[in-house]
């Protein structure tokens, strides 16, 4: 079993791929554990993308609990395990709050990394979130792991895969009970408590950065991952179409396209980050991938055609300030 020592901690890791492709990490949310990205492992690779997963301190095979990680501590252990495997300049992938990690190493390392992908996560916690976030550990303390699985599952999945995948959903849960320490988790998510706003940083991640949200993901919604994309000037936000907050788990092929794309133009240098927002394809395989999200993307309910139209006018009346596409460096 691959481990790398961090202060004192071991951290688990997986890298699979071939030599001299660019890097993908993969940061977990809460629950995860490196075996639920099993799909990634292929479709990447053969997308040119090399992958490295890990447990974070608490998760999985990873030491735990840890008392008193603070996100930067998270971004510190990647960090060392990147230097550990003599990776330079990796893209840096996370999930909720694995999105929160990535994006502290992207203010605290911002010239080691070539991008960085937030997805179904947050700069800060707005009302909302900080209901749900408490809600969630009041039912992993006061009744159990199984139980905080259980109010996550709703908030993850669509309702039409829930339906098609009960199988599944109890194969994930009992998996996540099994291989996750109760007080490990609790111990990540008690860092929550004394969180501060990341918002006022989020203009010194100089990196590209492609933000990743669910059409219906209630638990971290749309103006979350806009104040990320107002904040993040190389960004651009897309939106994923009918599925939830871990939609990674349930489209792995468009959401390995979506990486692979990012990565591939990135390293080509003609990828830019524009602060737009735009609209994923359902089909991985369609031609163009991505579509200019048209009206008001916070809206939830669409606007008529002709306010759609008066919206789109005066889009393209007002200037947009073009930058030059940042070349990848080796």
């Amino acid at each position: 079993m691959p481990v790398f020592t961090f202060e004192g901690h071991e951290l688990y890791y997986e890298l699979h791929g071939r030599d001299g492709d660019p890097v993908l990490t993969i940061v977990n949310g809460l629950s995860m554990r490196t075996s639920h990205w099993g799909p990634y492992f292929q479709l990447l690779p053969e997308a040119g993308v090399r992958v490295l997963t890990y447990d974070m301190l608490g998760q999985g095979n990873s030491s735990k609990p840890v008392l008193g990680a603070s996100f930067s501590d998270h971004a510190a252990g990647l960090h060392a395990l990147h230097a550990h495997l003599g990776i330079q300049r990796p893209y840096v992938f996370g999930i909720s709050f694995g999105g929160v990690v990535a994006l502290r190493y992207a203010v605290n390392y911002p010239d080691a990394l070539a991008g960085v992908i937030p997805v179904s996560t947050f700069s800060e916690l707005d009302a909302q979130l900080r209901g749900h976030s408490t809600n969630l550990y009041l039912g992993l303390v006061r009744v159990g792991f199984g139980f905080y699985l259980d109010l996550l599952m709703p908030l993850n999945f669509s309702n039409a895969w829930i339906a098609e995948h009960q199988e599944l959903i109890q194969l994930i849960r009992r998996v996540g009970v099994s291989t996750n320490e109760l007080y490990g988790i609790q111990n990540l998510m008690e860092s929550l408590a004394d969180f501060r706003s990341m918002t006022p940083e989020l203009p010194e991640i100089t990196a590209p950065a492609l933000i990743l949200n669910g059409e219906f993901d209630y638990l971290t919604p749309r103006h979350l991952h806009d104040i990320l994309r107002r904040g993040i000037r190389n960004s651009r936000l897309v939106l994923v179409p009918r599925v939830c907050h871990a939609f990674t788990l349930e489209i792995p092929r468009l959401t390995s396209r979506l990486i692979a794309d990012f990565v591939h133009g990135v390293e080509r240098g003609d990828w830019q980050g524009d602060q737009s927002v735009w609209v994923a394809a359902e089909d991985p395989a369609a031609e163009p991938l991505l579509q200019p999200c048209p009206g008001d993307h916070l809206r939830a309910i669409p606007l008529p055609a002709s306010e759609q139209r008066q919206v789109a006018r005066r889009q393209r009346s007002t200037p947009r300030r073009r930058r030059a596409p940042e070349r990848a460096r080796n």
